[in-house]
């Protein structure tokens, strides 16, 4: 067969053919291909670092949550409790907290903000290991499916992530900043954000959605300059300052900021859901709003094969998917029981001990559904 007549439409073929085959091969070369070869693996070293530093990471978060959450069933327990910050165990959480948070920061500096972020995966199942072994609770069998699911979807994830190595400079930042890609995106974000803001402050709306979608925004912004910041440092580390442009602090400032009206959002969402509705939402949302960024701001993506695309976005799924599992109904298993005992009140004593009924009307209310009560010599009194 002859070949296609060079600049032809047989040519233009040719040529999207030939790199999506470099694309799907095991071990060539080209963005995102998803290699488990030798060669893919020296390629990525710097990559593999990153997630070796998000993982550890991730499970010393999850180390930290426990020892406190241990520290907090010590003091329960004692007949005259300390205030929790005067406790040793605690302080000691705090610190492995910072570090493990310090892991998660660095690793934004080797490895794409779409291989890092979504391995938040890890500190959800890592906690629930940990929780198992050492604070005795109960394993179940969609905690075992959930962990295997997460870590198959962090395997497909760690193998199927944009393979694109960027040296993130300070010109590589604010050529990226001032880019109409991100000025699209961030102009939408803001509008959705003040959008949800109107509904959430002005309206008094307090779903859950709203809440984390807000959050989800935040997030966006903070990974972008993390990865920017922590980019900055790790090129004034191993090659030229770039410490002294004002972009560098710009970004620190965007990453302080978005960080601290996360954490308010996502305290009030705490509030008014429990944390095994919060975690999974969070999760997920965190995660597509920060792969979102990676891709629009770093163009992570650019050049991956779509089957490449297509398996990462289903280790995404895969994870979510783990972590609901994981979370499911936790809570449930240690919730007080509706039981009220005034004799263990201060300064109250009852002989008798009072459980309502949760199911019938009353519950809440006097039998008779009015409010007045009995003196003791049988005659009704208005409350």
């Amino acid at each position: 067969m002859a070949a296609p007549a060079p600049g032809g439409p047989g040519a233009a073929a040719s040529a999207a053919l030939d790199e999506l085959s470099r694309n799907l091969t095991y071990g060539a070369l080209g963005a995102g291909n998803g290699s488990l070869s030798g060669a893919w693996y020296r390629r990525n070293q710097i990559h593999l670092f990153g997630v070796l530093l998000a993982i550890l990471g991730n499970l010393v978060i999850s180390i930290s949550l426990n020892i406190q959450k241990y520290s907090h069933l010590q003091l329960a327990h004692q007949e005259h409790p300390r205030p929790y910050f005067k406790s040793v165990l605690w302080w000691g959480s705090i610190v492995l907290m910072a570090v493990g948070e310090t892991g998660n920061f660095a690793a934004y500096g080797f490895a794409p903000i779409t291989l890092i972020a979504p391995l938040g995966c890890m500190s959800v199942t890592g906690s629930a290991i940990i929780s198992v072994m050492f604070l005795k609770e109960n394993l179940r069998a969609s905690d075992l499916l959930g962990m295997t699911l997460a870590f198959a979807g962090t395997y497909l994830l760690v193998n199927f992530a944009p393979n694109i190595t960027q040296d993130i400079s300070a010109r590589t930042v604010q050529y990226y900043f001032v880019g109409w890609q991100f000025m699209t995106y961030g102009i939408l974000e803001i509008l959705i954000f003040c959008i949800l803001l109107y509904f959430h402050k002005r309206k008094g709306i307090k779903h859950i959605a709203i809440l984390l979608t807000l959050v989800a925004l935040l997030a966006s912004l903070t990974v972008i300059s993390v990865k920017a910041v922590s980019g900055m440092i790790t090129f004034s580390v191993t090659d030229k300052m770039q410490l002294t442009y004002p972009i560098f602090y710009i970004m620190f400032i965007i990453m302080i900021a978005s960080c601290v009206f996360q954490v308010k959002l996502l305290n009030q969402a705490t509030k008014l859901y429990s944390t095994a509705t919060v975690v999974p939402v969070n999760h997920t949302f965190f995660t597509i709003s920060a792969i979102i960024a990676g891709t629009i701001f770093y163009q992570e993506f650019l050049g991956a094969a779509f089957l490449t695309i297509f398996i990462y976005l289903f280790g995404c799924f895969l994870s979510f998917l783990g972590v609901v599992l994981v979370t499911r109904n936790r809570e449930k298993e240690h919730l007080p029981q509706s039981y009220i005992d005034f004799g263990h009140v201060p300064g109250k004593q009852m002989l008798d001990k009072i459980q309502p009924d949760s199911n019938g009307l009353s519950y809440g209310t006097l039998p008779d559904g009015s409010d007045s009560t009995k003196s003791p010599s049988g005659e009704k009194k208005e409350v």
